[in-house]
């Protein structure tokens, strides 16, 4: 096996990773995204293991980490926090890092508390710096109240059935048709692990998929304070201060040209939904527009890259991960960026 299954105890709880790849070498953390764990990197893993010195980490509430409650109000900083603490453990003061989906923001999160320990930062198909759901425009405006059509009450109820029943066909299929883009196919026996992955999603209090307050408009609700999805809401999440940093890595933005979970339309999106008559009783444009994600990041990483930073935007073939169904476009952009 070329990877280690690690349990490393930190101050803060103990987290599940996979070490693999060189000591001496380029060091790299990997952080997952929202419903897998940190086996969706080990194919990537294996294509580096000769370049990198590789960790990629289980968040809590995901995999293997202890699944401690989240609170939802500090944003992505429980995530982030417990993202150095490991790092911290494991002595690793200096260090790359890869964040994909909402990983893209804990990433984003990292780099705002600890920039002087980046080397690089990669986002692949990340979140935008301004939430997921509940703003519009590309600076990030926020629906009102703050929080509406977003966190908690915008997880899928197919998706939380399954993961407290272990019921795998559904799972397969948003794997098939999100995670990668159709047509490509996931080798059989990665998607047995990759379901086992999203599976190992704790369901329950201050975990995913968090609470949900009423609204007194459309879609009716709006954020909780705990859990996975309510960090992800704008009144809670805010990395816009990324373009601030004091010291600025190189930042390389990876997506897939065919992502549909995150993109100016993508079908994750209540009011993109609404717009296109999948959610009844939308307001309009006017009172609910969609959120603009990709706009929302190229408007912060320029706001970074005029304040004295470098980033790189690369689109290639793909869904939302691209690194699963195009891994040798990512593996080349990936090495390209380390040899800038």
């Amino acid at each position: 096996m070329f990877y280690e299954v690690q349990k490393v105890d930190t101050p803060r709880l103990t987290t599940a990773c996979y070490h693999a790849g060189q000591p001496g070498m380029p060091k790299l953390l990997l952080i997952h995204g929202n419903a897998s764990s940190a086996k969706f990197y080990l194919p990537l893993m294996k294509r580096l293991e000769d370049r990198f010195e590789l960790v990629a980490l289980d968040l809590r509430g995901f995999g293997d980490t202890e699944p401690k409650p989240i609170d939802a109000r500090r944003g992505m900083r429980d995530f982030s926090d417990d993202v150095d603490a490991l790092a911290e453990t494991l002595g690793w003061d200096r260090f790359s890092l890869l964040g994909w989906s909402m990983g893209g923001g804990v990433a984003m999160q990292y780099a705002i508390d600890h920039s002087e320990k980046l080397e690089r930062l990669i986002l692949e198909a990340p979140l935008s710096p301004f939430g997921f759901g509940g703003t519009y425009d590309a600076d990030g405006k926020k629906l009102q109240p703050a929080g509406l059509a977003s966190g908690g009450g915008c997880a899928n109820a197919q998706l939380i059935a399954c993961l407290q029943s272990g019921e795998r066909s559904f799972i397969a299929q948003t794997i098939d048709g999100v995670y990668v883009a159709p047509p490509y196919q996931i080798a059989p026996e990665l998607k047995e692990m990759f379901i086992d992955s999203v599976l190992s999603t704790r369901v329950g209090d201050g975990l995913y998929p968090g609470d949900k307050t009423a609204a007194p408009v459309w879609p009716f609700f709006a954020a909780g304070e705990n859990g996975v999805c309510n960090t992800m809401a704008p009144n809670y999440c805010d990395l816009s201060p990324l373009s601030e940093i004091p010291n600025k890595p190189p930042i390389l933005w990876i997506r897939g040209a065919s992502d549909i979970m995150v993109s100016d339309t993508s079908l994750m999106d209540l009011a993109w939904l609404g717009q296109l008559g999948y959610v009844p009783g939308w307001p309009g444009a006017e009172l609910c527009p969609p959120q603009p994600m990709l706009r929302q990041t190229r408007y912060v990483l320029d706001r970074y890259q005029a304040k004295g930073g470098r980033y790189k935007e690369v689109v290639i073939a793909g869904g939302h991960g691209p690194m699963l169904d195009n891994e040798d476009g990512f593996v080349a952009e990936l090495l390209q960026f380390f040899e800038e």
